[in-house]
């Protein structure tokens, strides 16, 4: 049989298909023209000859990365008086998760709440905001203190806030996840200090939830459209910065050939904090990034990522919608494709805070694993500008995070992500 290359295996006709779950109508048209079945993989790609990093994600030196349950822990089970909620640990069903771990993982849930337990909104934006707020003028202040300024490069904090599901797994070799040890967790976030827990915070959110924030959602925040686009993200490897990734965002032109339209570094995490909403469908994440946009190239560089992505074709029958001909996946013993995404959104916006609606069709050159999702991310981009100051105050901070959050927890978390 004449070799076929990865790119272009096809599964056996006598396997069965995954049913499709077609995205809602009212999202674009591109974007309803994706596989959520993500139906076929491709292989790895460089040959070998050197570790390629794999999504990599990079936290900054001194990076905040904790979790907390609202309402909190009680200090202990026989404080409680009866008022803390039944909790328990479910598993969840988390295809990406589980290829990796071969477990599902688990996700804190309560039933049965004390009196008064779920507590108010204005409850919670408080609870949220003195506790995010003074770590978040630490962290910017370290942020821009370890970015000296480049002329090559262009360096902006980006303020974020995520819906989600906060999910917890256990580490090989360690005790199992309890309700004792995320007690602990909790405590250590508490005081400053790193647990071992392992989390993740897993962003696919049910189609009919992208659908209600368009369609009704928008319109009680007071937000107007914004723009509408479709980008194909490719992930290049280059040895020569082995410890980061550089994402060219793209553009199909007229033709239907790719464009760079711009290029970055992986983004750099400064502070996370991730919230389980006991009494909520879903979770709540935020998060402060530096954003690292590349404005000149190096000439090698520039000359690489050109060939690497004028040598796409774009298929909409591969994961992640693009696949290259067999040997032009790498340049050399340098650069090399280690993931594309396809990612069509809409944005809408006020003066202070842009919501993106994301679908993203997303693959690994490095697993040969694909992963299809919908996102919603709320950026906060008037704190992201203040910020920015040389000395931004805490007071104007509170007062523009509580309103954002308080629109988050009454608008976005109320949607059962459904297996």
């Amino acid at each position: 049989m004449a070799y076929l290359p990865p790119h272009k295996r096809h599964p056996s006709s006598t396997a069965s298909a995954p049913t499709p779950n077609p995205p809602p109508p009212s999202l674009s048209s591109s974007l309803r023209s994706l596989s959520l079945s993500s139906p076929r993989g491709r292989g790895r790609v460089g040959g070998g000859r050197h570790p390629l990093p794999s999504n990599k994600i990079i936290h900054a030196a001194g990076c905040i990365s904790r979790w907390s349950p609202l309402p909190p822990f009680f200090p202990s089970p026989e404080d409680s008086d009866g008022e803390e909620p039944t909790l328990r640990l479910e598993p969840f069903p988390c295809d990406p998760i589980e290829r990796k771990t071969g477990a599902k993982p688990l996700a804190l849930v309560a039933s049965s709440p004390g009196q008064g337990s779920s507590g108010s909104t204005a409850t919670a934006v408080t609870a949220i905001a003195e506790r995010f707020l003074p770590d978040l003028l630490a962290a910017a202040k370290r942020a821009k203190a370890s970015y000296a300024p480049k002329e090559e490069e262009l360096v902006k904090l980006n303020l974020v806030a995520r819906v989600g599901k906060v999910l917890f797994q256990t580490q090989p070799g360690r005790s199992p996840v309890s309700l004792e040890t995320l007690r602990q967790a909790a405590k250590a976030g508490e005081g400053g200090s790193k647990s071992q827990l392992h989390k993740s915070f897993y962003t696919n959110v049910p189609n009919e939830c992208l659908d209600d924030m368009e369609q009704s959602v928008v319109k009680r925040m007071a937000l107007e459209f914004d723009s509408s686009k479709e980008h194909y993200h490719v992930k290049v490897f280059d040895k020569h910065h082995s410890d980061s990734t550089i994402s060219c965002k793209c553009t199909v032109e007229e033709d239907g050939s790719l464009a760079i339209h711009k290029v970055e570094w992986n983004k750099v995490r400064h502070l996370v904090e991730d919230i389980s909403c006991l009494f909520k469908d879903l979770d709540l994440r935020l998060m402060l990034c530096t954003k690292r946009i590349l404005k000149t190239l190096d000439p090698e560089v520039e000359n690489a990522l050109k060939s690497l992505v004028s040598s796409a074709v774009i298929d909409p029958d591969v994961k992640g919608g693009l696949r290259w001909p067999l040997g032009k996946e790498s340049i050399g013993e340098r650069f090399s494709i280690v993931g594309v995404w396809h990612t069509n959104y809409k944005a809408f916006r006020n003066e202070t805070l842009r919501l993106k609606l994301r679908h993203g069709d997303r693959f690994d050159h490095q697993t040969s694993a694909g992963e299809v999702s919908n996102e919603v991310t709320f950026k906060l981009i008037g704190m992201s500008r203040r910020l920015e100051d040389v000395d931004p105050e805490e007071t104007s901070l509170k007062e523009m995070l509580e309103p954002v959050v308080q629109m988050v927890w009454d608008n976005a978390l109320n949607y059962k992500i459904v297996p």
